[in-house]
């Protein structure tokens, strides 16, 4: 009796020991179903409900016992599509996923539903756990990231416009600065040709009228139809020497604009580098000094509107850096290296410093003045560098002021042109 009762004491305490660990496990499954966020239920085989998480029945309005006993399929608007769901991870004996629609309070919820089969001691599949994580938070803060992605790209092309306003408002005032002066020639000689027109209409009315030799000697002196003869030939020579003028600035405007609309074309960067330089630097007042070295044409494929860009961009950089400057040269060098044709732009300013010269390229990155500049002109045109094959750097090897270095690919034929 002393043993059985030993035994019987062992095996109440073992019992014990056993609820107390049953207890504790309970206690804390409950607490992993009352923390998680994502939906989380364990059905039977049957699919029916045994356990839900507390997530689960905040979605839904009802408590976790109201729901015990359940179809799991009624949970969703697609009952069908989920009770094949189950099905097949019952014959697959594998976890599958699948977007459903919770239909939870106050309107139903997209989920992306996680099934995977809960297995019992012998191996079978004695139920299912299905864990969910909603997916329409994810799609609305997507909504917003697209929403402000699409923002961000539309003050960016603000700006790029901006900029290229820019560079079009200091192309403009060079236009009308290099237009001034042959028009004004041309004006002021028809100003004086209407003068000679008039004389001559007064001498020939008197011509008509039959005037006498005598009184047409002396009319042809006093008006000094002679001298005005002479004016009249020079006039007119002055005239069309203004309106060549204007025709050959029409042509460089004309280049200037060409391909300026994104067509691939072949083109000519020594032509391209001149015109651009020229119109940028015909704006600006001072003594900066224009100088062109290198080859006379190299044959390119590509944008000639875009390059055009990325030299005036370079140069009205090379020309800010030395405004106010004395003895200021700016240099355009263009030559072949193997498959490469390089253009450098270098002046003789103070140069950039080391520390700058890692951001040099960054977008807004600017060492202008505010109101000078926007610091997209270096950014554009490395992008632009890139959309051809090529690159925009420092020159490696400047040792006084500022050197970019423009690398583009050579056409096939830009061998014999060059």
């Amino acid at each position: 009796m002393d043993r059985n009762y030993a035994e019987l004491v062992a095996y109440q305490e073992r019992l014990e020991a056993q609820n107390t660990e049953l207890q504790s496990m309970r206690g804390f499954l409950e607490s992993v179903l009352a923390s998680v966020s994502d939906v989380l239920i364990v059905a039977s085989r049957l699919g029916r409900i045994e356990q839900v998480s507390a997530s689960l029945s905040a979605r839904m309005g009802q408590d976790a016992a109201s729901l015990q006993g359940r179809e799991v399929a009624g949970l969703f608007t697609d009952a069908p599509a989920l009770q094949r769901a189950l099905d097949d991870c019952r014959v697959g004996r594998a976890p599958i996923s699948v977007e459903l629609e919770l239909a939870a309070l106050p309107e139903p919820m997209p989920h992306e539903l996680v099934i995977a089969p809960r297995r019992d001691d012998r191996g079978r599949v004695a139920g299912f756990v299905l864990t969910g994580r909603s997916v329409g938070e994810l799609r609305q803060a997507y909504q917003a990231l697209a929403q402000s992605h699409d923002e961000l790209k539309a003050m960016q092309g603000q700006l790029v416009r901006n900029e290229k306003l820019a560079s079009l408002g200091r192309l403009l005032a060079g236009v009308a600065h290099e237009l001034n002066n042959p028009i004004s020639f041309v004006y002021a000689n028809a100003h004086a040709l209407e003068r000679y027109a008039t004389k001559f209409e007064t001498y020939f009315d008197r011509v008509t009228e039959g005037a006498s030799r005598d009184e047409l000697i002396a009319l042809r002196e006093e008006l000094r139809l002679d001298r005005e003869l002479r004016n009249l030939r020079d006039a007119v020579r002055g005239a069309r020497e203004g309106a060549e003028r204007v025709r050959d600035i029409v042509a460089d405007l004309r280049r200037l604009s060409a391909d300026g609309a994104g067509e691939i074309a072949q083109f000519d960067l020594v032509e391209i580098a001149r015109v651009a330089a020229k119109w940028v630097l015909r704006e600006r007042a001072g003594d900066v000094v224009l100088e062109h070295a290198g080859c006379d044409s190299l044959i390119l494929q590509g944008r000639a509107g875009h390059i055009q860009q990325v030299v005036m961009n370079l140069v009205q950089n090379a020309l800010d850096v030395l405004e106010d400057q004395p003895g200021g040269r700016v240099v355009l060098t263009c030559g072949k290296e193997g498959t490469q044709a390089v253009l450098q732009v270098a002046d003789n300013g103070p140069g950039i410093a080391p520390e700058l010269q890692a951001m040099i390229f960054d977008p807004f990155f600017t060492t202008k003045p505010v109101g000078k500049g926007t610091g997209l002109g270096l950014s554009i045109s490395h992008k632009i560098a890139q959309e051809h094959g090529g690159r925009l750097i420092l020159c490696p090897d400047a040792r006084t002021g500022a050197c970019f270095r423009l690398e583009l690919p050579l056409t096939a034929d830009a061998g014999g042109a060059a």
